[in-house]
């Protein structure tokens, strides 16, 4: 069979690998010149590859690790990527949460009882929280939000400050005060009540596209630079901008999603008619949830220092002071390059668009005057040499509960839809995407009985 699968970022590629082993030909339509869509390395004149957003994974990630391997042969897994047991830090040292050597759920439950810059109460609160989120199945009340469940639960300001309001900003990209609930519980679920690994956390140590979306694009046909029009479903097969497949993956962002699968014309004659077909009533619900979503920004700011300049580790915490433009949340070594370092900032405004000197001055006095209280007692962090931000504005969906979101499965048989904003019970994570292209390509083997 000849598949078109329409976006090669990781949800893309996830499919497009997945039906090429089954021995299907393969071409994936990509509107850049590379893949990996939203997770992608970004070619610098002066820094040279760096990441359009730094991405950590988690040792649950089972699926996008399985898929590396896959891809990429198990002996290259080290090479790609840092593995260590949990550790969150903050830069100055005051705060740190790090897993022991130990069994599941012991290493976590540990992490917590040891956790540097907690009082004894609020260590005791944060057990108490999490043993009743495994009481209860790590189920949320219906809609609530992560600050209501936090409410609930009895969390001080202090622990939701140093601790889940992070985690939750980094997971959902969607502030505590909205996010749903259920998507926190099942990322925690996950990480930190699965075996002892899956707390672990992962950095690459490449660029996002060499991890294996550049070694995945090696096997597949791949059109890169097409910006697809339209995707129409025939009496036996798919069109994609007016060339035949007897299937067809459509794995980009739900506003494109919507773009290239319905006519205008077409849809203002669907919501005309008082009497819907079923075909037409699965149509124009589809069209409605794609056209429901909101989108939230992430900013990376890339840094080249003068001299080599290393954190006590690859991945610290930074505290935000918004008044002075302290808004750097994460802080990475490069682990390619001793002289680089990148700041992540969630939920991020258009930083584009503010006076570039003093923006990265502020981020890097934030880095320097906490990392300076830290007890290793750093050398102060050099000049910086170089810089690049980039700000994905639709980097995620607003994770906000009761958010409706698609399956893998649309209103025509020989199309399906991938994406991390499909229905996979995670928010827009890199997991999620591989999980939704992996089930895409399952439901056309199962519809075609491959």
């Amino acid at each position: 069979m000849n598949i078109a699968v329409i976006g090669a970022g990781w949800a893309g590629l996830a499919a497009a690998v997945s039906l090429k082993e089954l021995g299907m030909h393969v071409t994936v339509f990509e509107a850049a010149p590379v893949t990996g869509g939203r997770a992608r390395g970004v070619d610098d004149v002066h820094m040279g590859r760096i990441d359009n957003g730094q991405h950590l994974l988690l040792g649950a990630y089972t699926e996008t690790l399985a898929l590396i391997e896959r891809v990429q042969g198990s002996q290259q897994i080290d090479q790609l990527i840092l593995r260590e047991p949990l550790h969150l830090e903050s830069a100055d040292g005051s705060f740190r949460v790090r897993a022991p050597a130990l069994p599941a759920p012991w290493n976590t439950l540990m992490a917590l009882i040891r956790a540097r810059g907690l009082s004894p109460a609020d260590r005791m609160k944060a057990l108490n929280m999490m043993v009743r989120c495994r009481l209860s199945g790590w189920r949320a009340r219906p809609r609530e939000t992560v600050s209501a469940f936090l409410s609930r639960h009895q969390q001080s300001d202090r622990l939701c400050l140093k601790l889940w309001i992070p985690l939750c900003l980094a997971a959902l990209n969607t502030p505590t005060e909205k996010s749903c609930a259920q998507l926190f519980l099942n990322v925690l679920r996950d990480s930190l009540n699965g075996p002892r690994h899956a707390s672990d956390c992962l950095i690459p140590r490449v660029d996002l596209t060499a991890l294996w979306p550049a070694a995945a694009a090696e096997d597949l046909t791949m059109r890169y630079r097409h910006i697809v029009r339209q995707v129409r479903a025939t009496d036996t097969g798919v069109e994609v901008d007016g060339e035949y497949f007897d299937a067809c993956v459509v794995a980009i962002p739900p506003y494109a999603a919507a773009r290239v699968l319905f006519e205008p014309s077409h849809l203002e004659d669907a919501y005309r008619q008082p009497l819907q077909s079923p075909q037409q009533q699965s149509e124009a619900s589809l069209h409605r949830i794609l056209k429901g979503f909101e989108y939230r920004a992430i900013a990376t700011l890339a840094l080249e220092l003068e001299d080599r300049w290393q954190l006590p580790h690859a991945m610290m915490m930074l505290e935000e002071e918004p008044a002075r433009g302290h808004v750097g949340q994460w802080v990475f070594n490069r682990l390619d390059h001793d002289k680089q370092l990148t700041v992540v900032i969630s939920d991020a405004s258009d930083f584009l668009k503010y006076d570039r000197e003093r923006f990265v001055e502020a981020i890097a006095t934030q880095i320097r005057e906490q990392s300076a209280k830290h007890p290793d007692h750093l050398k102060p962090m050099p000049a910086i040499k170089h810089q690049r931000l980039i700000v994905e504005k639709r980097a995620t969906f607003d994770a906000v509960t009761g958010l409706a979101r698609p399956s893998n499965r649309s209103p025509w048989s020989r199309i399906v839809l991938a994406g991390d904003w499909t229905d996979t019970g995670y928010p827009a994570v890199l997991e999620g995407a591989v999980r939704s292209g992996l089930s895409a390509a399952k439901l056309l083997e199962n519809t075609f009985n491959l």
